[in-house]
């Protein structure tokens, strides 16, 4: 028994390096639809990373300090929120498709937020 715990948490970390490919469009099993849900976050989530990365370079050093604080802040909020928003269907099947489809919504909205102080209107100072 142990070593089949043993095992099984060594393996486990390598069946998740590479998610199965699968047709988004004609997802028809409920682990399709986890799969293409958590690639769908992933894709927004190299969005958001890309945006904050061009936002902290245009900041001076206590800027990036704080834009730091609340970027982490943030990604705590959002993933607090949606482990709550997806609590009622925890333990089931849907629920990774449920929790990562709330991480995407929070992380579109996230870049949104971002994208538009990369774009500040001259003499706007609520945009940093």
């Amino acid at each position: 028994m142990r070593l089949a715990l043993i095992a099984l948490l060594i393996l486990s970390p390598l069946a998740h390096a590479a998610e199965p490919i699968v047709d988004c469009k004609n997802a028809n099993t409920q682990l399709d639809m986890n799969i293409c849900a958590s690639q769908a976050f992933k894709r927004s989530d190299a969005l958001l990373n890309q945006a904050y990365k061009q936002k902290l370079a245009q900041l001076n050093a206590d800027q990036q300090k704080k834009f730091k604080a609340a970027q982490r802040s943030w990604i705590a909020f959002r993933d607090s929120d949606c482990d709550f928003q997806s609590s009622g269907v925890e333990g089931g099947s849907v629920q990774p498709m449920i929790y990562s489809g709330c991480l995407q919504q929070k992380t579109e909205q996230r870049t949104k937020e971002i994208n538009a102080f990369l774009h500040c209107e001259e003499g706007d100072l609520s945009c940093p």
